[in-house]
């Protein structure tokens, strides 16, 4: 029953996104606390003031979080909406990346991640508009540039860069070094206004040091969290599942939907690289690998034809989502 209702189009749908990201919220909002950031991870150059601002009102932060989690939900939905990838008219992803991030309690407050990932979505948009344009020069600048600024939130993100250089030579009609080069201007650009704001400030050396920390520093809430650990394992198991689904119906879609999701299995492989293998990065990677997973679990759950299996499987994950509230507070 609530699958095929969360499948649906309808406007309803909205409404409830935005009633699920209030429930999984309500304990944050209740009872706000600090996330506890590492040394720099709180300072990049656009995020800082924000911390500065808010630091001391913790009730806020909790409630802008909602706001930009149900942003980054309905910005997910208008890019399945344009582009239909997911050839099926539905509203899943909407409330299906909000019960994702749900299940993150400790991310229930303000972090640049939520921020960055606005910016990433609005490069993936960009990127997408890549496909079959002989020369996409525009799209391959637009899109390493909102990855950059997205950078000077959530410095991490710009592990995902490769997958945007690759991403602009599967989608376009050919490659060429230009498509790359641009791609590259457009990931520096926000950089080097970052750079010369630094050395007209007097503060590139503080800058430089937040840089440096943001890619040596030890950041380990994942490692002692074991209910996030279970979280993690369910999400991998929906993502096989899902990615089994994409590979059994690859020959049956069109170019353009095979091309889009080869993009973002790129962005989920790196993503999860970094999340793997870069001391810095933690549990707020999953906001980012959330993007890409929400789109193949729909995917999965669209094409799935055992009405039971579909309906089990998304009761499970919500009652581990609420499971999750429970246990963290």
């Amino acid at each position: 029953m609530i699958l095929r209702i969360l499948k649906s189009n309808r406007p309803v749908n909205y409404l409830l996104t935005t009633l699920f990201g209030l429930i999984l919220w309500s304990a944050s909002l209740m009872k706000p606390y600090l996330y506890s950031f590492y040394n720099g991870e709180s300072n990049n150059i656009l995020y800082k003031p924000i911390h500065e601002f808010l630091k001391n009102n913790l009730i806020a932060e909790s409630i802008i979080s909602l706001v930009l989690v149900l942003l980054l939900a309905f910005l997910i939905q208008l890019l399945n909406t344009q582009y239909a990838f997911i050839r099926i008219r539905t509203m899943l992803p909407a409330p299906l990346f909000v019960l994702i991030i749900g299940g993150l309690t400790d991310i229930h407050t303000l972090h640049p991640v939520y921020f960055a990932a606005i910016f990433l979505l609005l490069a993936i948009y960009r990127l997408f508009s890549a496909f079959d344009v002989q020369r996409p020069y525009s799209a391959a600048f637009d899109s390493g540039f909102f990855l950059g600024v997205g950078a000077l939130f959530y410095f991490d993100i710009i592990l995902l860069f490769p997958a945007f250089l690759a991403g602009t030579a599967i989608l376009s009609r050919e490659s060429n070094w230009r498509n790359f080069t641009i791609n590259i201007i457009g990931l520096l650009l926000p950089f080097f206004f970052a750079l010369s704001y630094g050395v007209f400030t007097e503060q590139l050396m503080e800058l430089l040091k937040t840089f440096e920390q943001n890619i040596i520093s030890v950041n380990n809430h994942f490692k002692m969290n074991l209910y996030l650990q279970f979280f993690l394992a369910f999400l991998i198991l929906f993502t096989v599942l899902g990615s089994a689904k994409l590979i059994q119906q690859y020959d049956t879609k069109k170019v353009s939907s095979r091309k889009y999701f080869n993009v973002l299995l790129l962005i989920f492989l790196f993503s999860l690289a970094g999340f793997i293998l870069v001391p810095p990065v933690s549990q707020e990677m999953l906001v980012i690998l959330a993007i890409p997973i929400c789109f193949l679990v729909t995917n999965f759950f669209v094409f799935l034809k055992s009405r039971f299996w579909g309906e089990f499987l998304i009761y499970l994950l919500i009652g581990i989502v609420f499971s999750l509230q429970i246990t963290a507070f």
